[in-house]
């Protein structure tokens, strides 16, 4: 299946999202290219924040890394969320593995024109890896974990999937 150097933000982001989309989206099951919430989430990043310079980490790709080592990441909600946080602390975590010491990460969210700063701690990286062990833990599961209530799946890509009968 995969490996902790295959963990990428998006298993992070499914992980704390719902882990039957993790386990689905490990399996390459893909309906975010059908989904019009995922649409405007990508509209609203390429319209957003145009100077920045996506950074390519293999498993991880985010959205910016200044010169003073802060992660950029634009994202198309209202509001910070645990998924989100979880997310940039990830890439932080990434960064300092391959040795660029990310002070941490700035979360933009052009919605609201707020941003959440997370500064990266040793408690940070502990969180980082129990969240890889978790990932990893969650796709080698034979079977699915159970849908999430289905008013936490309002605007999920996977919704039909996991509701059609």
């Amino acid at each position: 299946m995969i490996n902790a150097d295959d963990v990428g933000g998006v298993h992070i982001k499914y992980l704390y999202h719902c882990p039957r989309q993790l386990w689905l989206y490990a399996r390459g099951f893909r309906p975010e290219a059908l989904s019009e919430a995922v649409q405007m989430g990508e509209a609203v990043h390429a319209t957003s924040y145009r100077r920045a310079t996506p950074i390519d980490l293999g498993s991880a790709r985010l959205d910016d890394l200044d010169g003073d080592l802060w992660v950029h990441e634009i994202k198309s909600a209202s509001k910070p969320s645990v998924a989100d946080e979880a997310q940039a602390i990830h890439y932080c975590y990434r960064l300092h593995k391959v040795g660029v010491a990310a002070r941490g990460a700035v979360l933009h969210y052009p919605k609201t024109r707020r941003t959440k700063r997370i500064t990266y701690t040793p408690a940070h990286k502990a969180r980082a890896e129990e969240d890889i062990a978790n990932v990893l833990d969650t796709v080698a599961s034979p079977t699915s974990p159970e849908r999430l209530e289905r008013s936490a799946c309002r605007g999920c890509s996977y919704q039909d999937y996991c509701w059609s009968d």
